[in-house]
Order: structure tokens, then C-alpha cells, then sequence
């Protein structure tokens, strides 16, 4: 039995491999881009909607009022990111119903590939909001004696996100694929649906812990808006 999906080879050439991993998660991106594109290619503003833009529609509420809790106002500007990455990962959980389909989650590369973007993103946005000077005078606050203890967590929560989605997405194939070998009947079936519940919460933990992230930057933003404010307002 493989254990993660990264051990089913189907082409290799020299250093070139192309295993299950690349060819599911491309094969969901593909996907989830037809799909937007045929929803959205007669996109009414009227009454008389199509039931898949109605569906559309409601996603990019729920995802935009989870953005607007954590403290993000601007949620338009984070949406793409954030609800990319929710649709992404929850899709790939949901597909497990599928017969010998095997997660990409359940993959290091591709959770590590994912905590990379969210650790490349989380200083662009600080950056974008802050300028690149006080986003890194973020890492010496309070002390400077901070920054090492303070760059130390931006690579531990990468390193968290990573592997927690992985663990959690890999355990739940391993233990079905072992009940199913023991009792092929009614119990993987309930598993399956569990397992399906579970791969939707990792999907909201995982881009609401970025959101989180994010908002750190956001509010830092806003905290030196307001001194700023009010140093200007003690000069006049």
C-alpha cells in the first residue's frame, strides 16, 4: 500500500517524474477552472439565475464574511488568495469519493507547497499595507533580542501548516484503505463520509489560519495609521 500518493509513478525520464500528485492536482485546477469559466461566461445580475451561479454565489459570501471575522475589511482583496486556497484543498477532500482517487493533500509536496505560498503572501500583503521598513521593524518589536525568536515563527507555522494537513489528509486514506481490506462494507462507507467532513474542516482550518495571518499584517497597518494620525494631530 503507498502511502502518499508521491509513490505512484506513472512517467519517468532522468529527474523528470510524474506521479499521481501532479496529475491529480493538475487535473482538479483544470477542473475548477472549467467549471468557473462556464458558470461565469453568462453571469446575470438579475433575478434569473442559473442554480450553479446561485451555488457560486453563496461560496464567495460564506468565504467573504469568514475573511471580514478575522479583522480583514478589504475583502475583495484577499478573496482570490484566501478562497483559492479553501476551494482548492476542500475539492480535493470532497473527490476522495471517487475509486482509487488519492488526495493531493495527502502529499508533503503539495501541503508544503502550500504553507510556501501562504508564508510568501502573508509579507506581501504586510508590505503591501505597510511599506517593506515597518513590516520589518515588525521583527525587532518589542526588543530587538525578539528577532530571532520572531523569524524562528515565521518558519515554525510554515513548517505547522505543512504538516498538519498532511498528517491529517494521509491518516484518513491510510485508515480506509485498511478498513476496507478488513471489512469491506458498511463501516468504510461511514468512514468515507466522516472523512469527508474532516477534509472540509482541514480546508477551513487551513485558510482561516492564513487569514489570521494576514490580519496580523493588516492590523499592524492600522495600528501605525493611527499613530501616525496622531502624531500628526499632536503637531497641528
Amino acid at each position: 500500500m503507498n502511502l502518499t500518493p508521491d509513490q505512484t509513478i506513472y512517467w519517468e525520464y532522468g529527474f523528470i517524474r510524474i506521479n499521481q500528485t501532479l496529475v491529480t492536482t493538475w487535473a482538479i485546477m483544470l477542473g475548477l477552472t472549467l467549471l468557473a469559466w462556464l458558470v461565469t461566461r453568462r453571469f446575470d445580475r438579475t433575478e434569473h439565475r442559473s442554480r450553479w451561479q446561485n451555488l457560486l454565489e453563496i461560496i464567495v459570501l460564506q468565504i467573504q464574511s469568514q475573511i471580514r471575522a478575522v479583522g480583514l475589511s478589504n475583502t475583495l482583496l484577499y478573496l482570490p488568495f484566501l478562497g483559492t486556497l479553501f476551494i482548492f484543498i476542500a475539492v480535493s477532500a470532497l473527490l476522495t469519493i471517487v475509486p482509487g482517487y488519492v488526495p493531493p493533500t495527502g502529499s508533503l509536496s503539495t501541503t508544503t507547497a502550500l504553507a510556501l505560498c501562504v508564508f510568501i503572501a502573508v509579507p506581501v500583503y504586510g508590505i503591501r499595507e505597510i511599506g517593506i521598513l515597518d513590516y520589518l521593524k515588525a521583527y525587532v518589536k518589542p526588543t530587538p533580542i525578539m528577532l530571532p525568536f520572531n523569524l524562528i515563527g515565521e518558519f515554525s507555522r510554515t513548517l505547522a501548516l505543512a504538516v498538519r494537513l498532511f498528517g491529517n489528509m494521509m491518516s484518513g486514506v491510510m485508515i480506509l484503505a485498511i478498513l476496507v481490506s478488513i471489512v469491506p462494507l458498511f463501516i468504510p462507507i461511514l468512514l468515507s463520509a466522516l472523512g469527508l467532513i474532516t477534509g472540509m474542516v482541514q480546508a477551513y482550518i487551513f485558510s482561516i489560519l492564513t487569514a489570521v495571518y494576514i490580519a496580523a499584517a493588516a492590523q499592524a497597518h492600522e495600528q501605525t495609521r493611527k499613530k501616525r494620525l496622531k502624531q500628526s494631530g499632536q503637531q497641528q
